[in-house]
């Protein structure tokens, strides 16, 4: 894993499960079949998200999974404006939950900060409901 990652809220979905789905449809990818996110601002550290960085995803007010970014791609659309394709590999990777607060855009994750991955034995594992996972995040137990 990177030293640098991306934490970005997964606007829309209810679970990681619901991310996956999207993730699957057609809209969500980019010519090449890869799963993308689309973003108005280009993250200016690049270099260190391409060497080995990802993206964490918040899905109901908790960190529950991550994915590695692949490459930054420039997208413009029929407004003419650029944007910031950052193309993800498919496999989500769960990490440990971790509260948190609703914010704009993404925000850089310096690698310290990132919850670890779940052990690859729970990684299939059915995810507890939010408000469970919230509240044992909050007294420390997750």
């Amino acid at each position: 894993m990177g030293d640098l990652n991306l934490i970005k809220l997964s606007v829309g979905s209810e679970t990681v499960e619901s991310l996956i789905a999207w993730q699957s449809s057609a809209p969500a990818k980019g010519p090449d079949g890869l799963p993308r996110h689309v973003t108005r601002m280009w993250p200016r550290r690049e270099a260190e998200l391409l060497d080995g960085g990802s993206i964490y995803w918040v899905v109901q007010g908790l960190v529950q999974c991550r994915q590695r970014i692949v490459r930054l791609d420039e997208v413009v659309r029929a407004d003419g404006i650029r944007r910031c394709g950052i193309v993800l590999d498919p496999e989500i990777i769960r990490t440990q939950t971790a509260p948190k607060r609703p914010f704009q855009g993404w925000r850089y994750l310096p690698a310290g900060d990132a919850p670890a991955d779940l052990p690859e034995t729970r990684q299939n594992e059915e995810a507890l409901p939010a408000s469970l996972s919230a509240a044992l995040a909050d007294i420390g137990v997750l």
